[in-house]
């Protein structure tokens, strides 16, 4: 038996139709940053690292890699709108061209506030991509240069998407549609 529900989490997005797209998007991102100089990939914690491990393998540069973490959920499913940096950069971004990986972008609150703090740190330039932005939950105008895939304003789970910190191991994009996908784990 699997850990969760098959019958509450509808899938939206299979693996493979995952790995297309990245492979789009790396490619992409190789024609519009050849030649530019340093590309800095920054990924938000905890939920882009599945996408950001699967874009980098399709991106023909030399790239460095850092992470952040930034928190505005917690255990609910709609941003509380508060944002709360969990972990910094490692390394300094001054002018590096800084290219934002983020699983999702939803209300633009949180990457409203990251562009805002990135922008402080004297980058040569800053872009955003992401898995999926969900436009109709929208609060916030915020520039988002790549997106994997543009969803309905609905709770989504897996592929470093998460519920309390759970599903988040999912091979795939899934909308919740029970109110219990993993036994004994309320929304």
């Amino acid at each position: 038996m699997s850990f969760y529900d098959p019958t509450k989490i509808e899938v939206l997005y299979d693996a493979a139709s995952i790995e297309a797209r990245c492979r789009q998007l790396g490619a992409q991102i190789t024609a519009d940053y050849q030649g530019r100089g340093e590309l800095a990939l920054v990924g938000v914690l905890r939920g882009s690292f599945p996408f950001i491990a699967d874009l980098v393998r399709h991106i023909d540069l030399p790239i460095e890699i850092d992470f952040l973490g930034l928190s505005s959920y917690g255990e609910r499913t709609e941003s509380s709108g508060i944002v709360r940096m969990t972990q910094d950069l490692s390394e300094p971004v001054r002018g590096k061209h800084v290219l934002v990986v983020e699983d999702i972008v939803d209300t633009g609150l949180t990457m409203k506030y990251l562009l805002a703090n990135l922008q402080t740190r004297e980058p040569a330039s800053v872009r955003v991509a992401t898995l999926l932005h969900k436009p109709e939950g929208q609060r916030v105008e915020v520039p988002i240069d790549y997106i994997g895939f543009t969803i309905p304003n609905r709770f989504v789970v897996g592929y470093g998407l998460d519920f309390a910190g759970k599903l988040r191991n999912l091979p795939f994009i899934g909308v919740v549609v029970g109110d219990e996908p993993v036994p004994g784990l309320r929304l």
